[in-house]
């Protein structure tokens, strides 16, 4: 399989530790690569957080519309809009929150959330999923507890089996779930989409912390969709692993795109093309 071959590739020129999880939601082929091994998440833990506030909303012990009010103790550093709006006067909504943890990766928005579906509940959520290595531990910016060792972490398989599980309907209601993506699916500055067509719908999350650069998601190729999850440690250059991601996600998605142009034959039929 050339796609694997070019994964490999990748991995033997990056200056750091790779993972790679990657699954064809057509057929179930998976191709993994130090798939079970653990890794810092950064904001890719944000994914497991909204998969919570959506099925405490799905079970009514919350709203999406719920308001919050801004609140100056709630606000840490990397909170681009947050840090913009007026504390005690400015209110949004639980879901206008959760669009702000994705799109713009805001820290005191993800925080606010964290409190109200609850770390613990976030955690019980991952364990009746299967995940055992996959937690949140801390807030965004905690700075004590990461230097006490509480990181948020995963494994590139764990967020694929969330993520297919999501998209598969196993743990929302369709509305739910809809929903769900289309938050996910808010646009972003992420490495995943960066070499892919701008109008191709991608639910996903990057992560980066220092030496760390990550994105786990679901690429919707019409007819081929399919979820990548690539994770990176040990970087000796951050933009290095960025281009990793970036590389073989361009490279997932060049397979996926001729497969759903093919027929089973493998003739690949292009839009506007006249046979002959």
């Amino acid at each position: 399989m050339k796609l694997e071959k070019s994964i490999l590739d990748v991995d033997r020129n990056l200056d750091g530790v790779m993972g790679v999880a990657l699954v064809d939601l057509t057929d179930g082929h998976k191709y993994l690569l130090h798939a079970n091994d653990v890794f810092p998440q950064a904001s890719s833990i944000k994914i497991c957080i909204l998969a919570e506030l959506y099925r405490q909303a799905q079970q009514g012990k919350l709203k999406l519309t719920d308001l919050y009010t801004v609140n100056a103790a709630d606000l840490v550093p990397d909170s681009d809009i947050m840090g913009g709006l007026t504390p005690g006067v400015t209110q949004i909504t639980l879901r206008d929150l959760a669009t702000m943890m994705v799109a713009v990766s805001d820290n005191s928005a993800t925080n606010v959330l964290i409190d109200r579906v609850g770390m613990d509940n976030v955690n019980a959520f991952l364990s009746a999923q299967g995940l055992r290595d996959t937690r949140l531990r801390r807030k965004m910016m905690d700075l004590k507890a990461a230097a006490e060792g509480r990181e948020n972490v995963s494994t590139p398989n764990e967020m694929l089996n969330l993520l297919q599980s999501l998209y598969r309907g196993q743990i929302l209601n369709k509305e739910m779930t809809d929903d769900f993506f289309k938050v996910l699916s808010t646009h972003k500055d992420s490495w995943i989409p960066r070499d892919l067509p701008d109008d191709l719908k991608i639910a996903n999350k990057p992560g980066a912390l220092e030496g760390v650069r990550n994105d786990s998601g679901v690429i919707f190729v019409e007819k081929r969709p399919y979820i990548l999850c690539v994770m990176t440690i040990y970087l000796h250059r951050e933009r290095d692993g960025e281009e990793a991601i970036s590389n073989i996600s361009l490279a997932a998605w060049r397979m996926f795109d001729r497969m759903a142009r093919a027929s089973e034959y493998g003739r690949v039929i292009s839009p506007g093309n006249s046979s002959r």
